[in-house]
């Protein structure tokens, strides 16, 4: 798997092997932002179940500034947390370790796309 587009593009990202976590191939990435706008012009992203953090980070890729991921496998936690490094952007992306639920009860602010 790799970013399909944007400033990331072309960058592979790892995922978790096994069942746990089921990544969004490239082809469905690509299609799914082509359908919703190929680039963005900032906000901020929101993923509830990040899993490798491949939708976040192709989001960040083509144009929002920032991203919040929560996920709470810790193996997947470990896969996100490399895919970030990947990106050399560190400071556009915020991992939280939890299940979702209690995310939302902490997160602040308005978020312009949620996944």
């Amino acid at each position: 798997m790799k970013i399909v587009s944007g400033i990331y593009g072309g960058r592979p990202l790892k995922t978790l092997d096994g069942k746990t976590t089921r990544p969004t191939s490239d082809k469905v990435r690509g299609a799914i932002f082509n359908m919703i706008g190929p680039y963005f012009e900032g906000g901020r992203v929101l993923d509830l179940y990040a899993g490798s953090g491949g939708l976040s980070i192709e989001a960040v890729s083509r144009g929002m500034s920032s991203a919040v991921l929560v996920e709470k496998d810790r193996r997947a936690q470990n896969i996100v947390a490399e895919n970030i490094q990947m990106t050399k952007e560190t400071f556009k992306f915020q991992l939280l370790k939890m299940e979702s639920s209690r995310a939302l009860e902490q997160v602040e602010g308005v978020f312009d796309l949620v996944f």
